[in-house]
């Protein structure tokens, strides 16, 4: 049958908007698998090596755990077990020891009944009142730990208690009978702890013949700042180092002041800046959240400082918490934060410096996200369809 001249006849639709449909619609898979703010799973896979290396990338599985009542018991009891093995090896060993002299030291030698020995003391003799910048008078002890004795020559006294080092004082005086000495350290110069970080007053403490705890070197220094975080001080004794939480010691029962330093020992009270989580996501204001002043922070405190979750964007189901600073395998913490009860979770769950708080969002902001991604594109194709007739 012929088709009359006035028939319409439909065209089919022009190759190019089938090649642009198409394209919008590939370009919408792409983007739906690799929009922001995807869900977690329960496994997420992450490289540990980029292919710029010219090896293959090494990818590891990192597990994520529930944050349960379970988690947080295992928690505590590690965190309990790291607080009593520290105080275990830093405390009372050493506590009754008594003062050994050492290089630097400066003796103050005593021989009764025999003044002309007295007046050979250096800086015994009488003069000018002594100025606060004049050496501590008496007899230094040398490197070689010796001191200098009229009639005596050369005493070892290094690393002997002062009754040990007056036994050895009256033996060298040979040409006495049976001389009255005394030995009593007039200057602590030999052994010394430094004290830095946020105290009033960092510097070096001299150890004396009365042990120095951590709480006396604190004191010493000043005390701690309003900066300072108490949950952090970190004593490096030789190549080993200790993170010791005054306030969980304190909490668990174990007193500080059983902690005794040693000679170079170094204390430093971190800042609380320096201890603070990263709070990012779907939450009203992104931040950094620092500890409180007893230098704890929970979940709850970092979120409550970051403005709560944001109750227009956030999936409240999809709450989590990675830590992997300064170590090759993060570990990640789930919460579901739907119920208020859960709430309870996150106040107990304790946080480290350099967490990462990640509040995951919803559907509907990821399908805006979506969009947002593909408008930019699609009318790019309009735009290119429109100027190719």
């Amino acid at each position: 049958m012929k088709h009359r001249p006035n028939d319409k006849v439909k065209k089919n639709p022009s190759p190019v908007w089938r090649r642009l449909a198409l394209g919008g619609f590939c370009l919408s898979l792409a983007a739906c698998a690799v929009a922001p703010g995807m869900r977690m799973t329960d496994k997420q896979t992450l490289p540990l090596q980029s292919a710029r290396d010219g090896a293959p990338a090494q990818v590891l599985d990192v597990p994520i755990q529930d944050v349960n009542i379970d988690l947080l018991n295992d928690m505590r009891e590690r965190d309990s077990s790291k607080a009593v093995q520290s105080v275990e090896l830093l405390s009372a060993a050493n506590r009754s020891a008594a003062y050994r002299i050492g290089p630097g030291d400066v003796l103050q030698i005593t021989v009764w009944d025999h003044p002309e020995l007295s007046a050979a003391n250096p800086g015994g003799q009488a003069g000018a009142a002594p100025r606060t910048s004049d050496p501590a008078s008496g007899f230094v002890v040398d490197q070689k730990g010796d001191v200098q004795f009229p009639y005596a020559g050369s005493i070892h006294v290094g690393n002997l208690t002062t009754g040990d080092a007056q036994v050895a004082v009256i033996r060298a005086l040979t040409m006495f009978h049976a001389p009255q000495v005394t030995v009593r350290i007039a200057s602590f110069r030999s052994q010394q702890v430094y004290v830095e970080g946020e105290v009033h007053s960092p510097g070096v403490q001299p150890i004396n013949d009365v042990p120095m705890t951590l709480v006396d070197a604190v004191d010493r220094a000043g005390g701690l700042q309003s900066t300072a975080d108490s949950s952090r001080i970190e004593l490096m004794r030789g190549s080993q180092r200790y993170t010791l939480n005054l306030t969980q010691l304190l909490d668990k029962g174990l007193n500080p002041a059983h902690i005794v330093l040693e000679d170079r020992d170094v204390l430093r009270v971190m800042s609380r800046e320096d201890s603070g989580v990263y709070v990012m996501g779907e939450v009203t204001k992104p931040t950094l959240a620092l500890p409180l002043r007893n230098g704890s922070l929970s979940l709850g405190d970092a979120l409550s400082q970051a403005g709560s979750i944001n109750s227009n964007s956030a999936d409240a189901a999809q709450v989590f918490v990675i830590r992997g600073h300064g170590t090759k395998q993060p570990d990640v913490f789930h919460l579901d934060a739907r119920s208020p009860v859960a709430m309870v979770l996150a106040n107990e769950f304790m946080l480290q410096p350099k967490d990462v708080v990640y509040v995951d969002g919803n559907g509907l902001v990821r399908f805006n996200r979506v969009l947002t991604l593909l408008l930019p594109a699609i009318n790019a194709g309009l735009t290119g369809a429109v100027l190719a007739k």
